[in-house]
């Protein structure tokens, strides 16, 4: 079971309600995260039940971030809206920087969904256990001596 987020600026929430929708099945095995309105637009139009956080601006994606810090998330989906400035720019620079840094997978836009969504139906996130199971404990970092 993998944890999954779901974000989607203005703009792209239609998008992802359709998004998420077409790949239910997909989903429906996984803990699912999102920021507020996207969460609840989600769960408005499928059967998904999400663990929803304040919406982005409210920090929401700061939560998220939160979770990507600690490497406790799997795959994020963040359809951004790139023709559009966003008031908490920083936060969104922010968590993208986070998954760059700890090896998450992250599409921010719906063809590069598509096919994280299509190989995590193959099951090719199975390397994501190997992350958890061999996780340093908090605190610890690799080479350190006790």
């Amino acid at each position: 079971m993998l944890k999954i987020a779901f974000i989607a600026h203005d703009r792209k929430k239609e998008e992802m309600v359709n998004f998420v929708t077409a790949y239910e099945p997909v989903f429906t095995d996984h803990q699912l995260y999102s920021t507020g309105t996207t969460g609840l637009r989600i769960m408005e139009g499928t059967s998904l039940q999400i663990h929803r956080f304040e919406s982005g601006p409210l920090g929401g994606d700061q939560q998220i971030g939160a979770l990507v810090a600690q490497n406790e998330m799997d795959l994020i989906i963040f359809l951004r809206d790139p023709l559009m400035a966003q008031p908490h720019e920083p936060d969104i620079n922010a968590l993208l920087r986070l998954c760059d840094v700890q090896g998450i997978p992250l599409a921010t836009n719906i063809a590069t969904a598509e096919i994280l969504v299509k190989a995590l139906d193959r099951g090719d996130f199975a390397w994501r256990e190997l992350v958890h199971k061999y996780k340093p404990e908090a605190g610890i970092e690799p080479g350190d001596t006790q």
